[in-house]
């Protein structure tokens, strides 16, 4: 959508994938929403949702040492607001005492663990646009240790102005601002930026023998995490960095390529990022070798959530036969060429699936799961 506020204030591009905040008057009492900004209220929404599908209560939760791994990379809104007030009175005991809590990155990990009585690990991570898949990777590898029996991971990401601003100054952003649904076009020759986006997405990790105990729906398997720093220039990204996250996923998940059903880019409709990222899955994949889409294409990128939100539209996907297009897709060019990317919804079946995940600083995060 076009943002006309964002206009007003002198954004270079309006467009947004406005998610609306939720109302949790009815579910939280208000000493427990005072410390909850944006991207914790999406959060919460988002693992209460995920707690119930996966047969967890309270007195379970009470009972044992579930640990949390959330990606969360800033609360620019929340920061914002508390240093605008100081401004504006002079007196810094009128930010209120929420604001502490809602500027700190930690903000989702610290608001969940104490609703939900999370005695395991706590742990924010901010890995830019790789946090959530960094934290279901890492919530995986706590697992396979022994040192967690079960970890709610995921991401969180605001979707108000002052989390965007910055992005927009350094034309981060599609001004295809005539044709909003044309805008996020990644891959694709024409591109020429991304469309912001965000809330939350959680997933629940948790060791075989557990699931198995509580008779818990399992979906599907983490099989490998791969990671990787460019080590290179703090935005422009390289081919290097993330060939060697997908082939350290690929060799820790123990698959042959051809094991792989679908991939899901991290591709945001930048030229060159979506360049790099298709030279390095040419080099590691081969030629056409497997669908590749976006989702990005439809959703927006979603930012500090996107590496867990496209694990589980991957994970749909997976479960009802089918991949969805990289919409916009509609002309290649030097280098999506090499790379087979349908346009429109593709009807297949498939076990497995590879979502990348790469950020500013040159952080990057494969992973590859497997159905259940």
């Amino acid at each position: 959508m076009l943002d006309p506020e964002r206009k007003a204030k002198g954004f270079r591009s309006g467009l947004t994938a406005r998610v609306p905040a939720p109302d949790l008057k009815a579910e939280l009492p208000r000493s427990q929403r005072v410390y909850m900004p944006e991207p914790a209220q999406y959060a919460y929404c988002a693992t209460r949702d995920a707690l119930r599908q996966a047969g967890i209560d309270q007195d379970y939760l009470d009972s044992h040492e579930v640990g949390l791994l959330y990606g969360n990379d800033s609360t620019a809104d929340a920061v914002y607001k508390s240093v605008a007030k100081i401004i504006e009175k002079n007196d810094t005991m009128l930010c209120g005492s929420g604001a502490i809590f809602q500027s700190m990155n930690s903000t989702v990990t610290m608001n969940l663990g104490v609703i939900f009585h999370l005695k395991g690990i706590n742990l924010t991570v901010s890995g830019a646009c790789a946090s959530g898949s960094h934290a279901i990777g890492l919530g995986a590898l706590l697992i396979q240790n022994g040192l967690q029996e079960m970890v709610v991971c995921g991401g969180a990401q605001e979707v108000n102005m002052a989390a965007t601003a910055s992005f927009d100054g350094i034309s981060a952003f599609s001004t295809r601002e005539d044709a909003p649904e044309k805008a996020s076009r990644p891959f694709d020759r024409d591109r020429d930026g991304l469309v912001p986006g965000g809330g939350a997405a959680t997933v629940i990790l948790e060791s075989y023998e557990s699931a198995q105990r509580r008779g818990a729906p399992i979906l599907a398997e983490v099989l490998g995490y791969g990671f990787s720093s460019n080590g290179d220039h703090i935005s422009s990204p390289n081919v290097d960095g993330p060939a060697r996250s997908l082939e350290m996923a690929i060799r820790r998940a123990g698959v042959r390529l051809e094991e792989i059903g679908y991939v899901n880019a991290h591709a945001t409709s930048t030229h060159v990022g979506d360049a790099n990222e298709a030279k390095a899955l040419l080099r590691v994949l081969g030629e056409k070798t497997v669908p590749i889409t976006s989702t990005k294409s439809q959703t927006g990128h979603e930012m500090w959530m996107a590496g867990a939100s496209e694990v589980i539209y991957s994970l749909l996907m997976m479960k009802n036969d089918f991949v969805a297009g990289c919409l916009n897709f509609e002309h290649p060019d030097e280098d999506s060429s090499h790379l087979l990317i349908p346009g429109s919804t593709l009807e297949c079946h498939f076990d497995t699936f590879l979502s990348n995940s790469f950020g500013f600083g040159g952080t990057n995060s494969t992973l590859i799961i497997r159905n259940a």
